[in-house]
C-alpha cells in the first residue's frame, strides 16, 4: 500500500512563470496537465508528487493552428477530443484523427492531452505516438533559457531525461499529400488500451503506387517506433492490404514484444499484419494524394 501525501497544486500565470517554477524545484515539482495518468499513480504504486504545476490553464498551450499549407501546431495541452475536432475535415489527416477519436474512452479523451500522451514514457499504448511518427511530427521543448525543436523520435528517447524546468510546448507537423490511417487492437481485458497499434501514412504517385511509405508501431515494444523494412516494401508497389499484410507477417520478427498482464509479447506481434491490412485497406478507400 502506497501512502498518499498531500500535493501542492501552483497554477501558472505563463508558461514562462511555469517553467522558473518547475526548473526551480529541482525534479520535485511536475508538470500537470489532464490529470488522467497521474490520478492513477497509487493505483499503479507510484507516490503522488510533492508539487504539480498545473498547465492546462495556460491559454499559449490550448490552440490548434492549421497553416494554409496545412502544416499543424498543436498546443501540448490541447485534448484528444479538441484535436480530433481541430483536423476533421483534412483529408490527410485521417489516421491522426482516428488516432485522436478513438482513444481511450470519450470521458478520458475530454480531458486527456497531446504532451501527456507523448510524456509518459511508462505508457506505452498511447494512439497518438505512431500517428505522429508517421507524419514525421517535431516536438518544441521550452525551457526558461529558450524553446528548442526536435523530432518525436528523437524526444522519445530524450523524455525520461529531461531537466527540470524543460517542458513539451507544441507538436509540430509539416504538410503533406499522404494518405493516412490508424490500426488498433483493444482486448475488452486491457480495458480501452490497445495491445498493438498500427499507423500508415503513404505518398502515393499518380500511376497508384506508392511514392513513400511511414509506418510506425505502438504498444507492442515499450516504445512506438517506426519500421523501416516494411516501408521499404511497400515503396514502387501498388496500394494493396493484402500484400501489405503478407510483407508485414514476413517481417514481424523484427519485433519483440513486451510482456504485459493483458496479453503476451507474442501475441502482440502476431496481430500486425492483421492490423497492417485493416490500415491499407482503409488507405485503399481514400481517392488520391490529398
Amino acid at each position: 500500500m502506497v501512502a498518499v501525501a498531500e500535493a501542492e497544486l501552483y497554477l501558472p500565470s505563463s508558461l514562462q512563470d511555469a517553467l522558473r517554477v518547475l526548473a526551480d524545484g529541482g525534479g520535485a515539482a511536475v508538470p500537470l496537465a489532464g490529470a488522467t495518468w497521474a490520478m492513477r499513480a497509487v493505483l499503479r504504486g507510484e507516490e503522488l508528487a510533492a508539487r504539480y504545476v498545473a498547465l492546462s490553464g495556460l491559454d499559449e498551450l490550448r490552440t490548434v493552428e492549421v497553416a494554409a499549407d496545412g502544416s499543424l501546431a498543436i498546443g501540448a495541452c490541447v485534448t484528444h477530443a479538441r484535436l480530433g475536432e481541430a483536423v476533421a475535415d483534412q483529408p490527410n489527416l485521417r489516421g491522426l484523427h482516428d488516432a485522436a477519436t478513438k482513444a481511450a474512452n470519450a470521458a478520458v479523451r475530454e480531458a486527456a492531452t497531446v504532451g501527456g500522451n507523448l510524456s509518459v514514457a511508462a505508457f506505452p499504448a498511447a494512439d497518438l505516438v505512431p500517428a505522429l511518427l508517421c507524419l514525421d511530427a517535431e516536438v518544441e521543448l521550452a525551457r526558461p533559457d529558450g524553446n528548442e525543436r526536435v523530432s518525436l523520435e528523437r524526444f522519445l528517447q530524450l523524455r525520461s531525461e529531461l531537466a527540470p524546468g524543460t517542458v513539451l510546448a507544441r507538436v509540430h507537423v509539416p504538410a503533406g499529400r499522404l494518405r493516412t490511417a490508424h490500426a488498433r487492437l483493444p482486448l475488452r481485458v486491457a480495458g480501452d488500451y490497445p495491445v498493438a497499434i498500427v499507423s500508415v501514412a503513404l505518398d502515393v504517385a499518380a500511376d497508384g503506387t506508392v511514392a513513400r511509405a511511414a509506418v510506425a508501431v505502438g504498444s507492442v515494444e515499450a516504445v512506438a517506433r517506426r519500421w523501416p523494412e516494411l516501408e521499404a516494401e511497400l515503396v514502387g508497389k501498388p496500394v494493396g492490404a493484402e500484400a501489405a499484410a503478407v510483407a508485414a507477417k514476413a517481417l514481424s520478427a523484427t519485433f519483440h514484444g513486451r510482456e504485459g498482464i493483458e496479453a503476451p509479447g507474442w501475441y502482440r506481434v502476431s496481430v500486425l499484419p492483421t492490423l497492417v491490412r485493416r490500415a491499407l485497406t482503409a488507405l485503399s478507400g481514400q481517392e488520391g494524394n490529398q
